[in-house]
């Protein structure tokens, strides 16, 4: 019973220290649009996909999301399944899942995708306060030459930060 406790203690500790933790990122989509505006999202999950999730493994490269009949899902999400769940317990690794957001919101990102060329891009899968949660954005495609302006831009920006940061070593050195 004693141990129990320390390790519930050590657990609790770990997560205050934590805070948020990210279960998986998808880089890709800052490459491949332009971010308009980003929802915190809830996610409907069955109880193996949660054990997943918090052993680290999910996928989001190929995963979107839509406005159906009033509700967001996201679709192509794969999340395999939990190591020791077998037979009920099991889960299909890439089922739709429902994501949880306001009335208001879900009717501004249904108006938004459907009048404009927009889409909805998981961005990242992580753990706020014990409850897993999804950040979406709105999105807009890149197209080439467009990804080639970005990361001119970014290349510059980091040049032009190491150059600062070795004149200010240089004025700090003794003489």
């Amino acid at each position: 019973m004693a141990r129990a406790r320390t390790v519930l203690a050590r657990r609790a500790a770990s997560r205050a220290q934590d805070g948020d933790r990210t279960v998986a990122s998808n880089r890709r989509a800052r490459h491949d649009y332009d971010l308009i505006e980003t929802f915190e999202c809830g996610i409907v999950l069955h109880g193996s996909e949660v054990k997943s999730l918090r052993d680290g493994k999910a996928q989001l490269s190929d995963a979107y999301a839509r406005v159906i009949d009033g509700e967001v899902w996201l679709l192509g999400m794969h999340i395999p399944p939990w190591r020791f769940s077998h037979g009920v317990g099991a889960h299909d690794p890439d089922r739709r899942r429902k994501l949880l957001m306001h009335r208001k919101q879900i009717d501004e990102l249904a108006g938004k995708t459907t009048q404009q060329a927009l889409t909805l891009v998981p961005l990242s899968v992580y753990f706020h306060d014990g409850r897993a949660k999804v950040e979406i954005a709105l999105a807009r495609g890149r197209r080439l030459h467009d990804k080639r302006h970005a990361i001119a831009a970014r290349d510059a920006a980091r040049d032009s930060a190491r150059e600062l940061q070795r004149a200010s070593k240089r004025s700090l050195r003794p003489r």
